[in-house]
């Protein structure tokens, strides 16, 4: 009875939102052809980016979703259609990194859109399994066969292939926590630019890094994929110093641990207010 009693408390425990998943290569998605030089075309993705985001006041990139058009929806959903029929290992390596940002943070957009109204992602519960929450375990698109869900995409292509820690600040899980949808569609020839730009727009914003009383709190991010930043706090802060302006830079110079973590799930919804 005890281990019956104990069995039920732990299945009645609230959840984790998003337990982040270790980096795992799924090798097949390793193959590029370094001789191709054809380039993806992302202008829908990039007109429909200049429709619907726009930052507000204090800083933050936000997306009217309230705001799009039947006819929008169906060209977003043309969009991916046409990113999943491309034979993409064949594509460069460059032209392979920008094609999964895009495509993580248009389908990320589309989800949102075919559940709205929601207040969080958090409530497109969707993944399988009975310990699952949110929408990240669900497969959303077939590439080349495989069926791919933004896990699939996030944590077994881009984070081990590329092993790039400024990836964290270009994919958008829909959230004001989160670092911004950038206003402009990444291609093999911006990617490095928008990633060091998306890097410093987080860090030296508020929701990144901040102090209150002398205490250093940041996003939680850098707790789910501290791995990825550096292998302490300390490594951590290090990174953030990288990307942080002078005066923040001096802040952190010298500090070796982390006080507090913080998230904001609510959606990043850009909502136009009438007279």
């Amino acid at each position: 009875m005890k281990h019956f009693k104990l069995i039920l408390l732990v299945l009645i425990l609230p959840l984790p939102l998003h337990a982040a998943p270790e980096a795992e290569l799924w090798e097949y998605w390793r193959k590029d052809n370094s001789n191709n030089t054809a380039q993806i075309n992302h202008q829908i993705w990039q007109q429909w980016l200049d429709r619907y985001v726009a930052r507000d006041e204090s800083g933050v990139n936000r997306v009217s979703y309230s705001k799009v058009t039947m006819a929008d929806r169906q060209r977003l959903q043309e969009y991916i259609n046409t990113l999943g029929t491309l034979p993409i290992r064949s594509y460069n390596a460059a032209e392979q990194k920008a094609y999964w940002i895009n495509l993580y943070n248009a389908l990320t957009v589309n989800l949102i859109l075919a559940h709205y109204p929601v207040t969080s992602i958090t409530e497109i519960d969707i993944s399988p399994g009975l310990f699952s929450n949110g929408p990240w375990g669900k497969k959303l698109i077939t590439i080349e066969d495989q069926p791919l869900s933004l896990d699939d995409i996030e944590h077994r292509i881009l984070r081990p292939i590329w092993m790039d820690p400024r990836l964290h600040y270009t994919l958008n899980c829909a959230s004001i926590g989160c670092p911004d949808l950038h206003q402009t569609a990444f291609t093999a020839l911006n990617s490095e630019q928008l990633l060091d730009d998306n890097a410093r727009r987080f860090i030296n914003h508020p929701r990144g890094v901040r102090f209150e009383n002398r205490k250093l709190i940041v996003s939680k991010i850098y707790s789910w994929f501290q791995t990825d930043f550096g292998s302490s706090e300390k490594a951590v802060i290090k990174h953030l110093q990288q990307y942080s302006k002078a005066k923040l830079r001096s802040k952190l110079e010298g500090l070796s641990t982390i006080d507090r973590y913080e998230y904001n799930w609510k959606l990043n919804e850009l909502k136009i207010i009438t007279p």
